[in-house]
């Protein structure tokens, strides 16, 4: 992401540092190497004429590894994994799993760095139970985590196991050649699917492929903002740990987003005007209607693939949007020729949430939820429409290029 701001003219906004806006500069800010903010302060705007705001997370369920992963089981090395989120953990069997996520090291100066790490082929599994261990595997099969979880890494060689820390010492040596590394001290490290993504169906209208949520809208989000013109002042925010909650330090539930608009809006007064004309955009995938599962839906409100994107609605604010909100969005669906889906839960069903409302609570700004339509969610293979990206992209697209005073609603 950081990446490809820079290729889009962003700069990078120095730590502690207050900079005041300049018409038609363009910053990014990361936190904690898990959240980051974009800003375009438009050619044509001041900063107190509000924003558009595009908001994400950038997490997904998974599997995290232990601190003291390292497990000995006769001639076999497993690793010790935690439940990061809410995975639909039956998918997570039998797949080519590799590791990728963030360790701490000693330098051999004795100074402490951070290194990005991503194996980036198969080197995990957990192999299921044969079905004749388990006749009622397919009636009944619940899964206990912390004894059917751990994948296997390896098996010993010469009676010999490696462990982990060895293995990541040699890795990040190996990506990084001319660092000095003493040791590996802490890491976060995750397991994640190897297989690619892909296109299916007969005419390859579905997408399938891991962590669809929420990284599609992350990648629609940044789309959008580096595409116009930079004459409207726009934000996109994506934070982490939304799958666990948000409360971290990169998580929607801190003070990410605050502090950022008070760098870069110092002035008090200037700043409230900015966040009361702004309006919010939170993007998550939605639940599709399941074919084979159809009653798990609200039948007033069924969801289809490669239609439009979705409004998402709670009457207990699990979702930020409201009946303004609501509308707003509709408007700038009507700009782009497009009529969205509406989404609520089963009023006998527990419903999700977002950062939406988290977000909107922090900043004090119009919010309405909207996403993807998605099969699947929370499998390791999660499925949506091939049109549904697009989709998202052209309302997103065309509410960064809006006046507010178009998306202002009269008392």
């Amino acid at each position: 992401m950081k990446h490809f701001l820079e290729d889009h003219g962003f700069s990078q906004l120095p730590d502690r540092t207050n900079i005041p806006p300049g018409p038609g500069s363009a910053f990014y800010h990361i936190r904690d190497n898990g959240s980051l903010i974009a800003c375009i302060f438009g050619k044509e705007e001041q900063p107190e004429d509000g924003f558009r705001i595009l908001a994400a997370h950038t997490d997904s369920p998974c599997l995290q590894v232990k601190p003291l992963p390292d497990i000995a089981q006769d001639t076999y090395l497993k690793l010790g994994v935690e439940i990061y989120g809410g995975p639909l953990l039956q998918t997570w069997f039998d797949r080519d799993l590799s590791l990728a996520g963030r360790t701490c090291c000693l330098m051999q100066d004795g100074s402490l760095a951070v290194f990005l790490i991503d194996f980036k082929r198969p080197m995990l599994v957990i192999p299921s139970l044969a079905i004749h261990f388990n006749r009622e595997a397919n009636k009944k099969n619940e899964i206990n985590a912390q004894d059917d979880l751990p994948p296997l890494l390896a098996q010993a060689v010469a009676g010999q196991l490696p462990n982990l820390k060895t293995l990541l010492f040699e890795q990040i040596k190996q990506e990084n050649p001319l660092e000095k590394i003493k040791e590996v001290l802490t890491f976060d490290l995750f397991c994640y699917d190897t297989q690619v993504p892909a296109f299916t169906g007969h005419k390859e209208e579905f997408i399938c492929g891991g962590k669809l949520d929420n990284l599609l809208s992350c990648f629609v989000g940044m789309q959008s903002i580096t595409a116009g013109q930079m004459n409207k002042n726009c934000l996109l925010l994506c934070t982490n740990h939304e799958e666990n909650g948000s409360v971290s330090v990169a998580g929607a539930g801190s003070d990410f987003a605050e502090s950022f608009f008070k760098r870069v809006i110092p002035d008090p007064t200037t700043r409230l005007r900015a966040l009361e004309k702004s309006f919010l955009i939170s993007m998550d995938n939605s639940h599709a209607t399941h074919p084979n599962f159809i009653s798990k839906s609200d039948k007033g409100h069924k969801i289809f693939l490669n239609k439009a994107p979705v409004i998402k609605i709670n009457a207990n604010q699990r979702y930020a949007t409201n009946s303004m909100s609501a509308a707003i969005y509709k408007k700038i669906c009507s700009e782009v020729q497009m009529k969205p889906q509406e989404f609520v839960m089963r009023s006998d069903m527990a419903c999700g949430s977002t950062i939406g409302p988290m977000t909107a609570a922090r900043l004090g700004i119009q919010t309405v939820d909207v996403g993807i339509p998605t099969l699947a969610m929370h499998s390791i293979r999660e499925f949506t429409g091939t049109a549904d990206p697009f989709l998202l992209y052209r309302t997103t697209a065309k509410f960064l290029e809006m006046d507010m005073e178009e998306l202002a609603i009269r008392p």
